[in-house]
């Protein structure tokens, strides 16, 4: 039955219906005419990103299946070391050696701080819903991304400095490092060029003398083992290459960096004269690591 249409409005049929054809997709305005503005985050700035993330990630994939990572040097479970993480954990690194981020507020320092710091740099695109964009009008947001810059600097700086000092002190020499020297000096002399450090184990010089038996009644045996291989502590084969005399006894009375406490007091309570001691401390200073087994 036929409705007559008093309107004068224009009606497009679309098939049997009485639909009105709609305006169809309307194409987004051009953000790059507004200074300062930028378009939507979801979705479409969101989708750009995410499309951009996953083509890097691809191209990432695809070097590390081309180019695999290079082994490292053997594991020397004998060889005294400093742990040190990779130059990306520095900061880190550092950060847990604070009070607050150690010791009773392990929890706090990390789960609570970085949570928080975490949890914030997820929910910036939802608390910052400004449209301005260009970073001098957005004072709280920049001055938030340079004091994190800040931080990061600072603080892997400070862990590196922290590192090479500890070095310096204990004596230490890095284990590639030693390796790159053996290897110079080798090509120096004509001999085959190695980054490996020698296979033979290093022997004990002089397994007879008395200082043998002062070593046990110092209760070194304790950390270095009977064989000076090491028992939870480093091992004492080639310490003479590390340090003279004067700086093992130094560290008979006074221990290590509070790595290695003083072991002066147990030896003077087992027996062992000033003499014996010097003695033990010239012995060990022998034990260099041209000797081999």
């Amino acid at each position: 039955m036929a409705h007559e249409d008093k309107s004068k409005e224009k009606v497009v049929y679309v098939g049997d219906s009485r639909i009105r054809k709609g305006e169809g997709f309307v194409t987004p305005p051009d953000y790059t005419a507004y200074p300062g503005k930028s378009e939507a985050f979801i979705p479409n700035f969101l989708l750009k990103e995410w499309m951009v993330g996953v083509v890097v990630l691809v191209g990432f994939l695809v070097l590390t299946i081309a180019e695999p990572a290079p082994l490292g040097y053997p594991a020397n479970p004998n060889a005294q070391v400093i742990p040190m993480p990779d130059w990306y954990f520095l900061f880190l690194y550092q950060y847990l050696k604070y009070p607050y981020a150690s010791g009773d507020y392990i929890t706090l320092g990390t789960l609570g701080i970085p949570g928080v710091a975490f949890g914030a740099l997820m929910l910036a695109p939802f608390l910052d819903r400004g449209k301005e964009r260009r970073f001098y009008r957005r004072p709280i947001a920049s001055s938030l991304m340079l004091l994190s810059i800040a931080s990061l600097v600072y603080l892997t700086n400070f862990a590196w400095t922290h590192y090479q000092n500890e070095l310096e002190a204990s004596g230490l020499k890095p284990e590639h490092i030693q390796r790159e020297e053996k290897a110079r000096e080798n090509r120096e002399k004509g001999l085959p060029t190695t980054n490996a450090i020698q296979d033979q184990e290093v022997a004990i010089v002089d397994k007879d003398d008395p200082a043998m038996e002062f070593y046990k009644k110092a209760t070194c045996v304790s950390c270095h083992g009977a064989d000076l291989k090491g028992a939870g502590g480093p091992s004492l084969r080639g310490v003479g290459d590390k340090h003279d005399q004067e700086g093992i006894l130094t560290i008979i009375k006074e221990g290590l960096n509070g790595r290695m406490p003083e072991v002066y007091s147990a030896a003077k309570e087992n027996g062992l004269s000033d003499e014996d001691i010097d003695h033990l401390a010239e012995w060990l200073a022998k034990q260099k690591a041209e000797a081999v087994e």
